[in-house]
């Protein structure tokens, strides 16, 4: 059967598809490998940097090769590192297996087994996932976040002097003003996006059981704790967790929901009072030629954007 959205089994990517293809770039399993592949790749130029002993002779013109396996990664690619899953058994093994395929491609194959040196999956994973979180999060939750946040400060000046009747227990009560009962919204976004930037994503990096043992065996004269901090904070510009198990704590990403979860209930508010003041008639709403209020009622034009907003929040 073609793939079609309309066989999805979530409404996420199915019957909401159009709204919410861009997060497909970040959260795909597409995205998991593209991620993975860019850590494997950063990670191993960074021993080519230190450098270890065996990769001194590492032609230096040959990372810009190395690097452009993520930058031109494709369908493709990803596709053959399922197919080698297949045969592993084991997802990141088999991006490792793909890494191995491209260097001797590109001609440096004699250095490919220090490829995924001294790590665990998780080293691996727990990379990619704040990777992927990170870059959403900047690039498309905190841009459109903004943007609706501006748009209700137009709307809010724009309607700064429209005085209306203000509720309390749902009864009538003192006058309001319809700008100053928009800007609620706007002031708490702030105070929550201004709590979220402070959560750092954090990562974990340190060998198989949290202890880099792998690395300092082999090189016990590197301060691999040094080059840890160093990679997954600079390089990679995460936050690395230093004291771990073999996986990340994930107390921060936890944190990271909660304030999600908050700034979903404030617009949650946001629709329910837009709902009211439809039905209150503040706002009338604008009818489309060719939409259908009502199956029974032609005449009516209801509120199903924020009725739809609401339940996907």
């Amino acid at each position: 059967m073609e793939y079609h959205p309309i066989n999805s089994i979530s409404p996420a990517d199915g019957r909401y598809y159009d709204r919410t293809r861009e997060t497909s770039t970040y959260f795909s399993e597409f995205a998991l490998i593209k991620y993975r592949v860019y850590v494997e790749i950063q990670y191993f130029v960074a021993l080519v940097k230190l450098p270890l002993d065996q990769l001194k002779a590492f032609p230096t013109e040959k990372i810009t090769d190395i690097i452009q396996i993520f930058e031109q990664f494709s369908t493709a690619d990803a596709l053959r590192i399922k197919e080698i899953e297949r045969t592993t058994n084991h997802d990141v093994k088999a991006v490792e297996y793909f890494l191995k395929e491209k260097f001797e491609l590109i001609g440096v194959e004699s250095f490919s087994e220090f490829i995924h040196f001294g790590l665990t999956s998780q080293d691996i994973n727990n990379t990619a996932f704040p990777l992927m979180i990170r870059d959403y999060m900047q690039q498309v939750y905190f841009p459109q976040l903004d943007a609706l946040s501006d748009d209700l400060i137009n709307m809010a000046d724009e309607w700064k002097n429209i005085p209306m009747l203000a509720r309390t227990h749902g009864q009538p009560a003192s006058p309001t003003i319809l700008g100053k009962e928009l800007m609620v919204f706007v002031d708490r976004i702030h105070k929550q996006m201004g709590l979220m930037y402070m959560i750092p994503f954090s990562a974990k990096f340190g060998g198989a059981t949290g202890n880099l043992n792998a690395h300092y065996a082999a090189y016990p004269d590197i301060d691999w704790i040094g080059f840890a901090d160093a990679f997954v904070n600079h390089v990679l510009e995460l936050d690395r967790s230093r004291i771990t198990t073999q996986i990340e704590h994930y107390d921060n990403m936890a944190a990271l929901s909660h304030s999600i979860s908050r700034i979903n209930t404030i617009l949650i508010d946001l629709c329910r009072d837009m709902w009211t003041y439809i039905s209150q008639e503040y706002f009338g709403q604008k009818t489309k030629q060719g939409e259908v209020g009502s199956s029974a009622m032609p005449h009516k034009v209801n509120p199903i954007d924020f009725e739809n907003a609401e339940g996907n929040f």
